[in-house]
């Protein structure tokens, strides 16, 4: 790890500066050597960061909603392809092109993150060892080792020795505890800011290999945290545990505000919107309008939760507009053209050659009535002939049972 961390010296300046203005602020309220000043300023560290990091959080979103989208495209590649691997690559290439959807955008924040997180771990490893790093010179240094949180060291770590945690004036049991605790809840607010994303922002109409795999992080990731983070020291721990917060709550803003269409989310937001028109006769707020403008827009391709939401309108005697906005109107009316638009919506029967050709039924050109009676199977002994006679006798027809040889003709 202190390799790793020495890759991104060129950064610890920018990183040790900022906390120093924060410890600043904060030495001023809380006093220089405490661990509220040191800590606080590392949360700040870790605001600002993540807000410089918001338009990325913005991208990864609309890129994990498009590689969702791209599933059942990419799982017929594959199945397509699943002999020739340089094809199905070329394919995949081609299909995110056309889309537009970078499959490596989903990891962009935390990519970005990664160079302040090993400066930061450079720096408080610099100062565990009271040597100068960035802007901290030999005052600071020893004013962040002697800062303690719940009585932990900001640089002391879960693993450290007996003598080098009684070098930084602290006691093991007190540093494993505080250690230990921040690691749990570390990886808990891992688990649950994943847990929150698979079971209310994913489409649950489509059930993609996709869907496993975020499945299985949920699990993963929590244990990935849980087996570093005791390698972390208490200053790392709280930066993590911070960012997890941060993006826990952002992801909580945008499943609310913004949810996923076809998901849980979705429908419970349209709810509420629901909610909003029927009380006050209107949709408020312009960002709701647009909600209603895109759902209007998208005619017979809305999904489940947006047909219900257009349905309920109906009842309430309200007929959503192509600007976002709502009319009232008479709700046995606004009901009949909901029902219509749902019957519209619903998939045409196709001709019988389109149908013969999706299940593969083989279909020759069509033939001729002369050629159909050509088909027809030929009775023995002239049975067209005496059907025929049978007929004008008015006689049954189809086969006749024998006569006995005794009985008269």
């Amino acid at each position: 790890m202190d390799t790793i961390a020495s890759l991104f010296a060129f950064i610890t300046t920018p990183v040790s500066w900022i906390i120093v203005q924060f410890h600043k602020l904060y030495g001023a309220i809380f006093g220089p050597d405490t661990g509220w000043a040191w800590g606080l300023s590392i949360v700040s560290l870790v605001v600002v960061i993540r807000i410089c990091l918001i338009p990325l959080f913005v991208k990864q979103i609309k890129s994990t909603r498009g590689m969702q989208a791209l599933q059942p495209k990419m799982k017929a590649i594959q199945e397509r392809y699943k002999n020739d691997k340089q094809r199905q690559s070329e394919e995949m290439m081609k299909l995110y092109k056309e889309t537009g959807t970078n499959p490596l955008s989903s990891c962009l924040p935390i990519l970005a993150q990664s160079p302040f997180f090993f400066a930061l771990y450079h720096v408080l490893s610099e100062i565990a060892s009271g040597d100068k790093i960035g802007v901290l010179n030999d005052s600071l240094v020893k004013s962040a080792r002697e800062a303690h949180i719940f009585g932990a060291p900001i640089a002391a770590k879960f693993m450290d020795d007996p003598g080098k945690v009684t070098a930084l004036n602290a006691s093991l049991t007190d540093v494993r505890i505080v250690t230990a605790v921040m690691i749990i809840m570390m990886s808990l607010s891992q688990f649950f800011t994943q847990r929150q994303l698979m079971q209310k922002n994913v489409d649950l109409t489509v059930k993609t290999p996709y869907m496993q795999q975020q499945k299985m992080l949920m699990y993963i990731f929590p244990v990935i945290f849980a087996v570093m983070g005791i390698n972390f020291p208490v200053g790392v721990l709280v930066y993590w545990l911070t960012t997890n917060v941060w993006t826990m709550g952002q992801q909580m803003y945008v499943i609310n505000q913004n949810p996923t269409p076809g998901s849980k989310a979705q429908d419970q937001y349209l709810q509420r919107l629901l909610k909003s028109v029927t009380s006050h006769g209107e949709v408020r707020g312009r960002r709701r309008r647009s909600v209603v403008q895109a759902i209007v827009a998208k005619g017979p391709d809305r999904n489940e939760n947006e047909r219900r939401f257009i349905g309920a309108l109906a009842k309430a005697g309200f007929s959503a507009q192509a600007d976002g906005s709502v009319a009232k109107v008479d709700p046995a009316v606004a009901e009949a053209q909901s029902a219509a638009a749902a019957r519209r919506q619903q998939p045409k029967r196709q001709p019988k050659a389109k149908r013969q050709a999706a299940t593969g039924t083989p279909q020759g050109p069509a033939k001729t009535s002369l050629e159909k009676k050509a088909d027809e199977p030929k009775q023995e002994g002239g049975a067209a002939g005496g059907s025929a006679r049978q007929a004008k006798s008015g006689q049954r027809k189809g086969q006749q049972r024998p006569k006995h040889p005794s009985s008269k003709k």
